[in-house]
C-alpha cells in the first residue's frame, strides 16, 4: 500500500469533535445498561426464587451464569476486535443483548430465564470490552480523558444498579428489569452512524486456543462462586491444554510475548487487586448494614449510592488528570484512595450509616481512577494488533476480581465469635469481623501499590507504541 493511501486511511479515522462527543456519550449510555444489568438483579433474587420455587443454589445461576459468560465474553470480543470491525461486533452484541432481555421479560419458566441471562451476557459483554478498545484505537491522543469518562460510568452504574433494581422491582415486577435493558437497541442506529468504518484485518483466530482459555476461565469462576471440589482439577486440565496449544499454534490466541512484558502483567495485576478492593467492599458492606443496622434493601442502596454518584462526576476529572500527570501517578493516587478509604471504613464500622457512606465515598473515588489509569498505561504498552486481546484480558481479570473477592470474603464471614481486632481504632463488638475484613483490603491495596512502584520505578520515560498510526489495510 502506498504512503498516500495510508495517509488517506488515517484521515478517514479522524472524527470531528461533535461526532467524538456523541460517540463517547452513546458508549457511556449503553455501558450503563450493560453494567446495571449485572448488578440490579442482585436485589431481585429473592423474588425470582419465590416465583419459580427455587432453592438458593438454583437461583444463584441467575447471577453466576451471567458473570461467567460476561467475563469470558469480554476477552473473546477483545480478541475479535483485533481482526474484525468494531461496528460489526457492537451491532451483533447489542442485538443479542436486547433479544436476551426481551426473552427474559416473557420467560415462562426458569430454564428460559437462564437462557435469557446467558444471551444477555453474551451480547452485553461486547460493550465494556469494546468501550475500552475504542479510545485506544480511534482517539489515541485523548484516550486518558475518555478512559476516565468510561471508568466513571462503570463506577456509577455499579452503584446505581441495586437502587434501580429495587425501585423497578418494588413498583412493578422483577420482569421489568429485563424490559429496562431492551432499550439499549435504540442506540444501535447511532452507533452504526458514528463508529468509524474499518476493514477486516489479515490473520486467523485460534478458536481452539480460545475455547481452552474460556474453559479455564469458566471453571475458575465456577469454583470461586460454587466451591465445587472437582472444578480446580478441570481448571488445571484446561490451563495445561491451553499452554500446550499456545506453544504449538502458529498464531496463538494469546501471544506469549504480551504476558512476558513485565509492565503489562504488573499493570493488569495492579488493576485486578485494586478492583478486588472495591468489589470486596461492595460485597461486605450490604451484609454489614443488614446485620449491624437491620437496614432495608433501599436503605443499603442509599448508603452505596452517594459514592457511585460522586465517582461518576469525578471520573472525568480523573481522566484529565491522567492526561496531565500520566497514568502512573494516577495509579498511585487511586491505590492510596482505595486503601485509605478501606481503613476509614474499618475504623468507623459500627458507627452511624451516614459515617460509613462518607468513608465509602473515598474508596469509590479511587475506582474510576484505577480503571482509567491502568487502561491508559496498557494502551501505551500494546501495539495496535495487541490492543483488543490485551484489554480483553484486562477486562476479564476485572470481572473475575468481583467473583474472587466475593467468594473469599463470603467464606471468611462464616467465622463466628471473632475477638481479635486488627484495627486498634475500631469499636469492639459485632463489628469486629467486618473491621478486620476491611483491614485485609487495606493490605491488598498496599500490596498492589508496592508491586506497581517497584516495577515502574526504573521504566523508560516513554513506552514505544507500534500502533501510534494505523497499520496498512486496517481502516478506510
Amino acid at each position: 500500500m502506498s504512503s498516500s493511501e495510508t495517509r488517506k486511511e488515517t484521515k478517514d479515522m479522524q472524527l470531528d469533535e461533535l461526532t467524538k462527543k456523541r460517540l463517547i456519550r452513546l458508549i457511556s449510555l449503553i455501558l450503563i445498561f450493560a453494567v446495571m444489568n449485572g448488578t440490579m438483579f442482585n436485589v431481585a433474587i429473592p423474588d425470582i426464587q419465590s416465583y419459580f420455587d427455587l432453592s438458593s443454589s438454583e437461583v444463584s445461576w441467575v447471577l453466576t451464569g451471567y458473570i461467567m459468560v460476561y467475563a469470558v465474553g469480554a476477552l473473546l470480543y477483545g480478541k475479535l476486535a483485533d481482526y474484525y470491525p468494531i461496528k460489526s461486533i457492537l451491532t451483533f452484541g447489542i442485538t443479542l443483548f436486547s433479544l436476551g432481555s426481551l426473552l427474559g421479560f416473557f420467560s415462562p419458566n426458569f430454564f428460559t430465564l437462564i437462557i435469557a441471562r446467558i444471551l444477555q451476557a453474551a451480547g452485553g459483554a461486547t460493550i465494556p470490552a469494546l468501550g475500552f478498545v475504542i479510545p485506544a484505537r480511534f482517539f489515541p491522543q485523548e484516550r486518558g480523558k475518555i478512559f476516565g469518562v468510561i471508568s466513571s460510568t462503570v463506577a456509577f452504574a455499579s452503584g446505581a444498579g441495586p437502587i434501580v433494581g429495587g425501585t423497578v422491582g418494588g413498583w412493578f415486577d422483577w420482569r421489568f428489569l429485563f424490559l429496562f435493558s431492551v432499550a439499549s437497541i435504540f442506540a444501535l442506529p447511532f452507533l452504526r452512524r458514528w463508529v468509524p468504518e474499518e476493514n477486516s484485518k489479515k490473520g486467523s483466530i485460534d478458536f481452539i486456543g480460545a475455547g481452552l482459555f474460556s474453559g479455564a476461565a469458566a471453571s475458575l469462576l465456577l469454583f470461586v462462586t460454587t466451591l465445587v471440589y472437582w472444578l480446580p482439577f478441570l481448571f488445571a486440565v484446561f490451563t495445561g491444554l491451553f499452554i500446550w496449544r499456545t506453544i504449538k499454534a502458529n498464531e496463538p490466541f494469546i501471544r506469549p510475548d504480551i504476558l512476558k512484558n513485565k509492565y503489562y502483567t504488573v499493570t493488569i495485576l495492579t488493576s485486578f487487586l485494586g478492583t478486588s478492593v472495591l468489589f470486596g467492599l461492595l460485597f461486605v458492606i450490604p451484609i454489614m448494614l443488614r446485620q449491624l443496622y437491620d437496614m432495608s434493601t433501599l436503605g443499603i442502596g442509599m448508603v452505596l449510592f452517594p459514592g457511585a454518584i460522586i465517582a461518576g462526576f469525578l471520573g472525568r476529572l480523573g481522566g484529565e488528570l491522567v492526561e496531565r500527570r500520566g497514568g502512573e501517578f494516577v495509579v498511585v493516587l487511586a491505590l492510596c484512595l482505595l486503601g485509605g478509604g478501606s481503613f476509614l471504613i474499618s475504623t468507623f464500622a459500627g458507627y452511624a450509616p451516614w459515617v460509613v457512606a462518607l468513608a465509602l465515598l473515598v474508596t469509590y473515588i479511587g475506582f474510576p481512577l484505577i480503571q482509567s489509569s491502568t487502561a491508559n498505561i496498557l494502551s501505551s504498552i500494546l501495539s495496535l494488533r495487541e490492543t483488543g486481546v490485551g484489554i480483553g484480558i484486562f477486562n476479564l481479570l476485572n470481572f473475575m476480581a468481583g467473583a474472587v473477592s466475593s467468594a473469599v470474603f463470603g467464606a471468611v464471614l462464616e467465622f463466628k465469635n471473632v475477638s481479635l481486632t486488627l484495627n486498634p481504632l475500631s469499636k469492639h463488638g459485632d463489628n469486629i469481623i467486618f473491621s478486620n475484613l476491611y483491614i485485609c483490603l487495606v493490605l491488598v491495596a498496599a500490596a498492589a501499590l508496592t508491586l506497581f512502584l517497584i516495577t515502574f520505578k526504573n521504566r523508560p520515560d516513554t513506552f514505544h507504541r507500534a500502533a501510534s498510526k494505523p497499520e496498512p489495510s486496517e481502516v478506510h
